[in-house]
């Protein structure tokens, strides 16, 4: 089992998850909205900081569990879906999964996910 972690532009949310909805027995999706920098953030030494100067984008963090074999089918549905061509179109992470709980019913593993 694998997490994959996107940061993607709120405005390519529509068609990531659009990419994501072709994939079949995909488990689900969880979006986090939140705000953060890249590395190639705008220099803060000269800030007058109050709450929109802290150089930091709005982006939304998607979560999705899912089997081994499904990780590059994933993984390229949100390329595709949040690509831009431009700076900024965000990252993805593949994490390993451990163990999956259904508290519902107490079922582990890949049929709890």
């Amino acid at each position: 089992m694998k997490q994959v972690i996107a940061y993607i532009k709120p405005l390519k949310l529509e068609n990531a998850i659009l990419e994501l909805h072709k994939i079949k027995g995909l488990s689900g999706i969880s979006v986090l909205e939140m705000r953060g920098c890249g590395h190639n953030h705008k220099d803060m030494s000269d800030a007058i900081f109050d709450e929109d100067s802290y150089g930091l984008a709005s982006r939304l963090k998607l979560e999705i569990a899912c089997s081994d074999d499904q990780v590059e089918q994933v993984v390229t549905a949100i390329q595709k879906g949040a690509h831009t061509g431009l700076k900024g179109d965000g990252k993805i992470y593949v994490l390993p999964v451990l163990e999956a709980v259904r508290i519902s019913t107490g079922e582990r593993g890949e049929v709890a996910m």
